[in-house]
């Protein structure tokens, strides 16, 4: 319980520290996602589906940078789902999150499976500002098009990064498809998330994330695409980047 008690320390003093610049943080999505914080770790809840899909990112990511020894920043964290299998690859991991809720449960949950995740509650661009060019890659999956401003999120993810250092991110493509099956499907048919756990404005098409990463000379490397069959109610990796998609980026060296 000592240990218990000093992490929460830790995620209060870092609380305090960022009280001011926490700006690009949308309030009601914190809130949504803290009010099922709780379930992070239920396989059978509404973030069954980020378990479902964790071992492909996780493989995809590891095929790429090999993250056995590898520093890696874990942006908008949660409850730590991705942090502990990317620590499990032994690599040495940081994750952050704004979800006060989350960071908690994700502590808690390493009491049951040991990991090592050094988490803390402080936004992206403060830690930008801390520890630029620390961190061999950097991960921020399933959450620019939860955030006011995602440009502002993939600039700080490339201070963070070392020159020839790979960013990942993964969001919701924007057209008609993507609103069929990542909203109407998933949200309302299938009832596999929460009604309004996605706003169909804040999607994002591939061409702007690139332009975004260009910005932050942070090279496009490569793009695959998430697809679910509801037949077999399996996920899969592909060409497809028309609904779900994850971009692998390098940060242009010195």
């Amino acid at each position: 319980m000592a240990t218990e008690t000093k992490a929460v320390q830790t995620l209060k003093a870092d609380k305090h520290l960022n009280e001011d610049v926490r700006l690009n943080a949308d309030d009601l999505e914190l809130q949504k996602f803290g009010e099922l914080a709780h379930k992070w770790w239920d396989k059978i809840s509404e973030f069954k589906p980020l378990h479902e899909i964790n071992p492909l990112r996780l493989g995809w990511i590891d095929c790429l940078v090999n993250l056995k020894g590898k520093r890696v920043l874990d942006v908008g964290c949660g409850g730590g789902i991705l942090s502990e299998s990317m620590h499990f690859k032994d690599a040495d991991v940081t994750g952050i999150d704004l979800g006060e809720k989350a960071l908690n449960v994700a502590k808690l949950h390493q009491f049951e499976s040991g990991s090592k995740v050094d988490y803390r509650y402080i936004s992206v661009e403060q830690l930008a500002s801390e520890q630029p060019s620390s961190f061999d890659v950097v991960t921020c999956m399933e959450m620019l098009e939860h955030v006011p401003d995602p440009s502002a999120i993939v600039e700080a993810c490339a201070k963070l990064v070392k020159p020839g250092g790979s960013v990942f991110f993964s969001t919701i493509n924007r057209n008609p498809k993507s609103y069929l099956f990542a909203v109407i499907g998933a949200e309302y048919v299938l009832n596999m998330l929460p009604k309004g756990t996605h706003d169909y404005a804040k999607f994002i098409k591939p061409s702007e994330l690139a332009n975004w990463a260009r910005g932050a000379d942070l090279n496009v490397s490569g793009m695959r695409g998430m697809s679910y069959n509801p037949i077999t109610q399996h996920y899969s990796l592909g060409d497809d980047v028309s609904v779900n998609y994850m971009m692998h980026t390098v940060l242009s060296p010195l």
